[in-house]
């Protein structure tokens, strides 16, 4: 895994090795990231469920002005910052190592965030209380893009009942991106 494109173009990633995290394959980074560029200058992007942090990489060097990475797993956030200073990005970035939600809420009452990518565990409803929160947090605006990285399977209704709409999708062979912003916003 590596950074495709921007100041750390080419740059390797390290990441955790065994089944813990699914990193994102350069090719589908890529295309994230193709739709996703002309809106990343200077902007404010969070990575949730954070991995090894290449997501929120991409991001910051492709010209994102802050990224945020929020890890739970020690080892996983090792990684991170490790990644981070390799990238010679660690200025721009912040992390939490603590679980999603108690995450966001210490980010609550901080700029809201012009993306938020978030790549839970399959099946474990993680997506759905995130979202849950993000309907009532000042952290999104409304042009927030919110981007779950997602099983192609996963249901959608549970996140549109928090005032969420789906403005794109992106399948590939396993699974998907879902782009939403707050119902009120038709940017995307």
């Amino acid at each position: 895994m590596r950074v495709i494109a921007g100041k750390a173009k080419g740059m390797p990633l390290r990441t955790l090795p065994g089944l813990e995290t699914r990193p994102t394959t350069d090719r589908i980074k890529e295309t994230l990231f193709n739709i996703c560029q002309p809106y990343l200058a200077d902007c404010r992007f969070l990575d949730l469920f954070a991995g090894s942090g290449a997501i929120g990489i991409e991001a910051l060097s492709r010209g994102a002005a802050l990224g945020v990475f929020v890890e739970q797993n020690r080892e996983a956030a090792a990684i991170i910052r490790e990644n981070l200073r390799f990238t010679k990005l660690e200025d721009q970035a912040r992390l939490l190592t603590t679980d999603v939600l108690s995450g966001l809420r210490s980010l609550e009452g901080e700029e809201p965030f012009d993306f938020i990518f978030m790549d839970p565990p399959y099946g474990k409803g993680l997506e759905g209380q995130a979202f849950a929160f993000l309907s009532h947090s000042g952290l999104i605006k409304e042009d927030t893009w919110v981007i779950l990285e997602a099983a192609l399977r996963e249901p959608l209704e549970e996140i549109q009942k928090y005032g969420f709409s789906v403005k794109k999708i992106k399948k590939y062979k396993t699974n998907q991106h879902v782009f939403f912003v707050h119902a009120s916003e038709d940017s995307i």
